[in-house]
């Protein structure tokens, strides 16, 4: 399990930081996905930044495991924000996936390194 759990630790890494990047530069993809979403813009930087922090703190997980899980709460929060979003303006389910995905990615990375936080 340790190997999957540091694979999908990895990937979410590295999609968060380009997403959070992008967000942050202001990319026309997510400038235009938080038009669609009726958000402002400065929430889009936020966002952003929200993001980079939650990769920051997985990538400390490599060192300290605890990390995984509370970056794992941090970023789901933030993908369930997203996903109400989506669903708030009636987005497409093509759309509204996107979270969903990243959500239930989190969540398993979550699950599967909660018991250093039980012990």
């Amino acid at each position: 399990m340790a190997v999957m759990s540091i694979i999908l630790q990895s990937l979410l890494v590295l999609y968060y930081v380009f997403s959070g990047f992008a967000k942050v530069v202001g990319a026309k993809y997510w400038v235009d996905i938080f038009n669609n979403l009726k958000i402002p813009q400065w929430f889009r930087i936020v966002t952003g930044l929200v993001q980079l922090v939650g990769a920051a703190v997985l990538v400390v997980g490599y060192w300290i495991a605890d990390a995984i899980v509370w970056g794992g709460i941090w970023l789901g929060i933030t993908m369930l924000v997203a996903l109400l979003a989506h669903i708030r303006v009636k987005d497409a389910i093509g759309k509204t996936m996107t979270p969903v995905v990243f959500l239930v990615l989190i969540f398993i990375l979550t699950i599967l390194n909660a018991d250093v936080i039980a012990s």
